[in-house]
């Protein structure tokens, strides 16, 4: 290396150097700017007196209970002041998990988290206390279990003859490529009411390549999805898109979501004081006469024991009935509302029972709608909710004596319980996906009892074994049907039925109704414009760059209300643009030509 060269590298070094320590040095300022701006705050908040003010809050998931601990946190609101309002008998929402050994358990669906992007989620849980661990957050609960048991997918796509594929190439051709990169540079607000397979018309072969059916199965997408929150995935989970074929990017839980998130919130609530209305529905809520959005008054159904006439609980089948209310807010109380909820409407089937057809309309869609036509900017629910053919799928949660079935599942797959991820049954007419957590995966699980959970994204289908629609099955064609793709003989099947507690299939005609295609005015803001007091959060909300279907966009928009509403000054955490990273892009780049 001649001397000049040498001079060259030298003083770019030291360029790249003082580069890095200027960052340094802007980051540490910027940290301690927020300090100050977070210890003022405080100062402020604690000093706050709230008087008789309340806080009125509609639905009892994930979004509303984070709302709740906001107000309590970071504004020092009185908990005893906040009333949170829940249809069913049981909080959280789309966050579930309940069932017994005996009668089996279930999940109706399976909500990933993500270390990396969910900034807002980890935050808040890092001051949520731990139920199993004293002394310890659920944040670090979450994360030290899932760096001592980290995802590593051997057997992430199957064929139809049982072969796990090789699926470390994408599948591309250029025209694939082209039409992704042209996508991501594509302005979202061009992209009113298109459907994935409306861009990809002149490229269909994407959707027969290994990234369709990973990215597809990972995040539920249908060729219908909106293209809206397909261009969103790929730049808000675009580090994912290097490894999609270990989903080394799924964050574990100890238990499922409902024990492992929704109870310690839940918990540290009620200790805090925080009023629970269960099996109470907020039917309709009127506002204030006049421009702006102002809620006055929430209508409520709640629902109550039948009793005989000395006044005891009777066992007459006369079914439920319901007493109406009226709730008057002052003008100085707020009210934020989870404006729609993806399992809405849900069936449960049995080990041999088909789930039924669902009979009931979507509450929280109906009073969405409602809600919408009194006054301007609140969102237009027409598109999530009209088409239950589109945006259903089913999910099935299998529980056994024993461990028979997930031996069968490890032997075929090389993943110990916990270490997998998803496994796709590619060629099959449902598209079944299933996945085995570590066990137990259910608080009260016993020792000798196992649970595993799939999914189908096609129920209309019919199966390729069981020759009926996935939707008409028992929970039992459902096992069926999976083992048989797994290639397990007639007389190992029988075999390994003999251990099965229950198959429990439960039919969501609205689970994908988040990804419905849409026009860009469809989701409203969570802070309406003109909004005096009202709030609308969840995953049916309008969060620029964030991605719906996940834990992180319901907590964020919980922050941002609650900020809002309540005038604190410090930040929600931004979006992370891995978009903008070198070394991410590098990544990507490089998968995409593999």
């Amino acid at each position: 290396m001649n001397k000049k060269v040498g001079k060259i590298l030298t003083a770019a070094a030291a360029g790249a150097a003082v580069g890095v320590a200027v960052k340094k040095l802007q980051d540490s300022r910027k940290e301690k700017e927020d300090e100050r701006i977070a210890a003022i705050e405080e100062a402020v908040m604690n000093n706050r007196d709230y008087g008789d003010r309340k806080a009125y809050l509609v639905g009892g998931g994930l979004a509303t209970l984070a709302a709740a601990a906001y107000l309590i946190r970071d504004c020092r609101f009185p908990a005893n002041q906040i009333t949170v309002y829940e249809g069913m008998h049981i909080l959280g929402g789309s966050n579930d998990g309940i069932g017994t050994p005996e009668q089996g358990f279930v999940c109706r669906g399976g909500r990933m988290l993500n270390e990396e992007t969910y900034e807002n989620f980890w935050e808040l849980f890092g001051s949520i206390p731990s139920l199993r661990q004293p002394g310890r957050s659920v944040t670090e609960e979450i994360l030290e279990f899932d760096h001592a048991h980290p995802t590593c997918a051997k057997a992430r796509l199957v064929d139809k003859d049982g072969n796990i594929l090789d699926v470390k190439s994408m599948g591309f051709n250029q025209a694939d490529r082209m039409a992704l990169l042209k996508l991501l540079m594509t302005d979202e607000k061009k992209l009113d009411n298109l459907t994935i397979q409306d861009w990809f018309k002149e490229t269909p072969h994407i959707f027969e390549t290994n990234f369709w059916y990973m990215w597809q199965t990972t995040f539920a997408f249908q060729k219908y999805s909106s293209l809206f929150e397909f261009r969103r995935y790929m730049n808000r989970m675009i580090f994912e898109f290097s490894r999609i074929e270990t989903l080394e990017g799924v964050t574990r839980t100890p238990l499922n979501q409902y024990d492992s998130v929704i109870r310690p919130l839940e918990t540290y609530l009620r200790k805090a004081g925080v009023n629970f209305r269960e099996n109470c529905e907020v039917t309709d809520i009127d506002f204030a006469d006049g421009p702006g959005i102002t809620v006055k008054t929430l209508y409520l159904k709640k629902k109550v024991e039948s009793t005989d006439d000395s006044g005891e609980e009777s066992d007459a089948p006369a079914g439920p009935s319901y007493v109406t209310e009226e709730v008057q807010l002052n003008k100085s109380d707020i009210c934020i509302m989870t404006n729609a909820c993806m399992t809405d409407s849900a069936t449960l089937g049995s080990l041999y029972k088909p789930a039924p057809a669902p009979e009931k309309k979507p509450i929280s869609g109906e009073l969405w709608a409602k809600v919408a036509g009194k006054k301007p900017g609140l969102g237009n629910p027409e598109p999530f909710f009209t088409k239950p053919e589109e945006t259903n799928w089913l999910s099935f949660t299998v529980t056994c004596k024993g461990d028979d079935i997930l031996k069968t599942i490890e032997n075929f797959t090389g993943n110990v319980p916990g270490s997998g991820a998803l496994m796709t049954f590619k060629d099959s007419g449902w598209l079944i996906s299933s996945t085995v957590a570590a066990q137990p995966y259910f608080a009260g699980q016993p020792e000798d009892v196992t649970v595993f959970w799939g999914y189908g994204l096609y129920p209309e289908a019919e199966g390729d074994y069981v020759k009926k629609p996935m939707k008409d099955c028992t929970g039992r064609e459902i096992l069926k049907e999976y083992l048989s793709h797994l290639h397990v003989n007639e007389k190992r099947m029988e075999e390994l039925m003999d251990t099965v507690i229950n198959v429990i299939p439960c039919r969501m005609p609205y689970a994908d109704a988040a990804l419905a295609p849409r026009k860009y005015t469809d989701r409203p803001k969570v802070i309406p414009a003109g909004s005096g007091n009202f709030a609308m959060i969840g995953q049916f909300v309008e969060i620029p760059e964030d991605t719906a279907f996940t834990e992180e966009y319901s907590v964020r928009a919980a922050r941002m209300a609650v900020y809002s509403l309540m005038d604190v000054r410090r930040k929600v955490i931004p979006v992370t643009p891995y978009w903008k990273h070198p070394r991410v892009l590098l990544k990507t780049v490089l998968k995409a030509f593999r």
